[in-house]
């Protein structure tokens, strides 16, 4: 539980504009096509799917099988400038590298535990013999420090599914230890994708001026995280004007995600239970993804700009809250104000007229050591006022590469609000 000088110190961290610039997705714009996958130091990378601030698990063919191999061990993960946590994940990441391949394909996942406690990994959503099922003390023994078990079975189905541990898994999956799992179809897709991004949503606890998750936490979450990072942090999901793009949600928090889209509306082509017939599919602006639950979403890039995504609980696009505060809006602190400062140097009383009305006072109002202000991010025209779970879309109509960032949009003449 946050001390009441925790609570004040956090909420001071106010409002900023981070100076962070955005990068752009890393991908082949040939992603989508059915072909040889391109070989890095003899092992071979699926490279269909894009995870913004993440990567794809490499993997070596041995006898027809496709062998990949995770670490599970501690890391350190940046979430944004001016804060990185000490977490638990696979091969130096937090979610653990993206797994790609082929329904059909027989595959083999070598895993090694170098955590200080025992482990396994369950394959969320994957049909697959009951003694690959990954339960700790159910289908198998808990592969021990320093040991290396082997996951063996043949993919029966495709679509979007999640890995994480089933062994002290409330506190192994809110210190990161979770990743995504795509299993593309045998038979090319009709319409194909043009751009194929995967983001694992997750809820953290992070007590101001800490560097480790608070795994006793059960709702009380102060940071939320686009695979493991908070805006403007972010990689933006570049695309192409007239681009189909699929995005894959994978949720592994404690919490539902409302996921928002804006300038489009997106269909909602699969859940982890598999494909949606075209027929039964329904467009949304905003797409429920329920705890322990995966959501494909298609669209098509029509609207050419720098279109906003984010959860659509306004606290998840937050850092640092805290849920005590006291509310203050509309509240005469003068005079309050001066006694607080002699305790407290530096103090500035807020929320008199709202949150806003400290951004320009930021720089005056240093927050615990690790910790991000509650809003960040600046944009062509300002603070953009977001952190969390919120990255931006940017469609144009003319793409050198995918691979770098456009910049800010130039809108056309007499297209921007104006003061009147």
């Amino acid at each position: 539980m946050l001390t009441r000088r925790q609570l004040i110190l956090s909420t001071l961290a106010g409002v900023t504009s981070g100076s962070v610039a955005l990068k752009g997705a890393k991908a082949s714009s040939e992603h989508h096509q059915h072909q040889d996958a391109p070989k890095i130091t003899g092992r071979a990378v699926s490279s269909r799917v894009i995870t913004p601030n993440g990567n794809t698990l490499p993997y070596k063919m041995k006898g027809g099988v496709k062998e990949f191999h995770l670490i599970a061990e501690p890391v350190m993960r940046e979430f944004a400038p001016g804060m990185s946590v000490k977490c638990w994940g696979y091969n130096g990441s937090t979610p653990g590298p993206t797994i790609e391949a082929v329904e059909g394909d027989r595959i083999r996942i070598l895993v090694t535990n170098k955590l200080p406690e025992h482990t396994t990994i369950h394959w969320h959503g994957i049909f697959l013999p009951n003694g690959m099922d990954g339960v700790g003390g159910l289908n198998q023994p808990h592969i021990k420090p320093g040991e290396t078990y082997v996951y063996e079975f043949t993919l029966r189905q495709h679509g979007t599914f999640m890995y994480h541990p089933h062994a002290d898994e409330m506190l192994q999956m809110a210190v990161g230890m979770m990743g995504i799992f795509v299993v593309h179809p045998k038979e090319p897709e009709d319409p194909s994708v043009d751009r194929d991004f995967a983001i694992m949503l997750h809820t953290w606890a992070v007590h101001p001026g800490t560097y480790r998750p608070d795994p006793a936490v059960m709702l009380e979450f102060n940071m939320f995280t686009f695979n493991s990072k908070i805006f403007p942090a972010t990689d933006s999901l570049v695309v192409k004007t007239g681009d189909r793009v699929r995005i894959r949600l994978a949720n592994l928090s404690m919490d539902e995600h409302p996921i928002h889209i804006h300038g489009h509306s997106m269909w909602v082509t699969a859940t982890d239970g598999g494909k949606i017939p075209p027929s039964a599919r329904w467009p949304e602006t905003t797409i429920l993804v329920p705890v322990g639950a995966t959501r494909d979403v298609e669209f098509v890039a029509d609207a050419p700009g720098d279109w906003a995504f984010h959860c659509h609980k306004s606290h998840h696009t937050m850092n640092a809250m805290g849920h005590d505060v006291p509310n203050t809006l509309g509240v005469d602190q003068r005079g309050l104000e001066e006694k607080i400062r002699e305790l407290m140097p530096g103090y500035m009383a807020m929320g008199e007229t709202g949150m806003a009305e400290h951004a320009a006072h930021i720089d005056h109002m240093p927050g615990p050591k690790n910790t991000l202000p509650m809003m960040m991010g600046k944009g062509q025209f300002g603070n953009i006022e977001m952190g969390g779970m919120f990255t931006v879309i940017k469609i144009r109509d003319h793409l050198a590469s995918y691979d770098k960032d456009p910049g800010w949009y130039a809108h056309p003449k007499g297209s921007v609000a104006y003061r009147l």
